[in-house]
């Protein structure tokens, strides 16, 4: 019987710093996590990032010389040429030298990838897309992340900074991105977005049966409270619903004339709304999506690992090469 291996998984984010202990079967084993307080210093994360790293594998009661190898997931892509991590808005990173700031941190070879591309790597390996050789992927939340894995291989671009699905131009001249741009698919299909369209609804129509619930219970909304008056058929949130799904469907039907992918998965907190979301995006992008009545789309699914599924590929980023056995 061979001996099991271990791998150590970090996943960045601006909230959490959530390290965990993934095994040859892509089973969490161990987890650990401690907040981020992205205000802080460079050097204060960093050290945070190695700290919550040999917490876990302490928690584990493993030795880090059972670890094989370090894979971290930072919400930035990494340049090839310069070695620098681009841009991580939650830190305000711009160029940081990463490499440099982890030389030496851990006694372990370490790998440093996108976060959306370790999710959509997680999902493929032990998720929605399990087996699958060519995925895409988009996480709806406070942005909105891609990853696209074409034959077994996560696709990054020849720079290593391709696949950034939320910032390709969904309306010319539109709305204002988190990235300066405007019009960017995130700047319609976040929750952010999600959120941005409401509060405008809710000033132009204030009477709305919505608009005086939100008012009335005084409540804070958020995705979910949007979704749920939409089940029950206020018709302000399901018109805001139904416009959110065919902007969404507008970014797929283009994702899926360029990259034919075997099979499309959503994650993210949107995509917890379930079929309210899914058959009515199904249908919108089986209508925009050129030649979808000769050779038909493919299924979008949601994710099923959520938050763990960026945190398992990045812990398999050391064997991110590998390739997948099936492609339906």
């Amino acid at each position: 019987m061979k001996n099991k291996k271990y791998y150590l998984g970090l996943d960045v984010g601006g909230t959490n710093l959530a390290a965990a202990i993934v095994d040859d079967n892509y089973q969490i084993i161990e987890r650990l996590k401690i907040p981020s307080n992205a205000h802080r210093s460079t050097a204060e994360i960093i050290d945070n990032m190695v700290e919550v790293s040999r917490g876990v594998v302490a928690k584990s009661g493993l030795e880090i010389s059972q670890i094989s190898s370090w894979g971290i997931g930072m919400p930035s892509c990494i340049n090839i040429k310069t070695n620098l991590l681009v841009h991580a808005n939650c830190f305000g990173w711009k160029n940081m030298p990463i490499y440099d700031h982890l030389e030496g941190k851990l006694p372990l070879p370490f790998f440093i990838e996108n976060d959306a591309n370790c999710a959509v790597y997680g999902e493929a390996l032990a998720g929605a897309a399990q087996g699958y050789k060519d995925v895409l992927m988009l996480t709806l939340g406070t942005g909105v992340g891609g990853g696209i894995i074409i034959d077994g291989k996560i696709y990054t671009g020849a720079d290593n900074m391709g696949a950034e699905l939320g910032h390709t131009k969904l309306v010319y001249d539109g709305e204002l991105c988190t990235c300066g741009q405007k019009g960017c698919l995130e700047a319609y299909c976040s929750l952010t977005a999600l959120l941005r369209v409401t509060k405008k609804t809710l000033k132009l129509y204030p009477q709305s049966d919505f608009a005086k619930m939100v008012d009335e219970q005084n409540i804070e909304f958020n995705g979910e409270i949007i979704f749920e008056a939409a089940k029950k058929g206020d018709p302000t949130a399901s018109g805001i619903i139904e416009q959110y799904i065919k902007h969404l469907a507008a970014g797929l039907s283009t994702f899926i004339t360029i990259f034919r992918p075997s099979i499309i998965v959503l994650g993210g907190g949107i995509a917890n709304s379930g079929d309210f979301l899914f058959n009515p995006l199904r249908e919108e992008v089986y209508k925009a999506t050129f030649g979808a009545d000769m050779i038909g789309v493919p299924p979008i699914v949601g994710a099923k690992l959520g938050n763990d599924a960026g945190i398992i590929g990045a812990a398999l980023l050391e064997q991110k090469s590998k390739i997948f056995n099936k492609n339906l």
